[in-house]
């Protein structure tokens, strides 16, 4: 195809870390990051300073992409309600894929349990932009206790994620909704 660019060494390897980790988790090795992406270990290692740096940096580039699949389409239209509702409709809807491995932030920050580890910076730093969401939309919302509401709909979010991902649970009957909606009718949000 004329004025098609093939991606760049450096987007290649991210888009390989992305899809393993995702897949295989975030012990996948170098080889086989090297293979996926078509890249010698020796072009890695000048683009990126460590594998756990190229994780990371990995993680980093598809968070506008990850936290816009939450975003709803009315935008401030509407209600606070609405809005985290849609992230769990969404969370819905995508756990229904056969690919589907849960969140992937949550999945980093569970395999790699060193909380200094540059990959776990960035997934805890999306983790807590989405519980800031929450709490946002709890204030907005009228919620009577936004951080314990936020909290809330935090551990509901990862929880059934992760159980949606290791298929011991299917979201498909509508559960984390409704368990939302109970949580949001007992915060007294609107």
């Amino acid at each position: 195809m004329a004025g098609t660019q093939k991606a760049s060494p450096r987007e290649r390897l991210l888009d390989a870390a992305a899809r393993l980790s995702y897949r295989d988790g975030v012990s996948i090795g170098v080889e086989a990051l090297c293979r996926e992406a078509g890249v010698s270990k020796r072009s890695m290692y000048q683009l990126f300073d460590s594998k756990d740096e190229m994780l990371a940096a990995s993680l980093e580039r598809r968070i506008p992409r990850y936290l816009s699949l939450f975003t709803h389409p009315g935008g401030e239209a509407a209600s606070p309600r609405e809005r985290v509702l849609y992230v769990f409709e969404q969370l819905q809807r995508g756990s229904a894929d056969p690919g589907y491995h849960g969140c992937p932030y949550l999945a980093a920050l569970v395999e790699l349990k060193d909380p200094e580890h540059p990959a776990s910076v960035v997934a805890r730093g999306v983790k807590d932009a989405l519980a800031q969401s929450f709490r946002a939309e709890a204030e907005r919302g009228g919620a009577r206790d936004p951080e314990l509401l936020a909290r809330q709909l935090a551990l509901v979010f990862d929880g059934a994620s992760a159980r949606a991902g290791a298929r011991v649970e299917h979201l498909d009957d509508g559960l984390a909704t409704a368990t939302v909606t109970a949580l949001l009718d007992a915060a007294g949000m609107q």
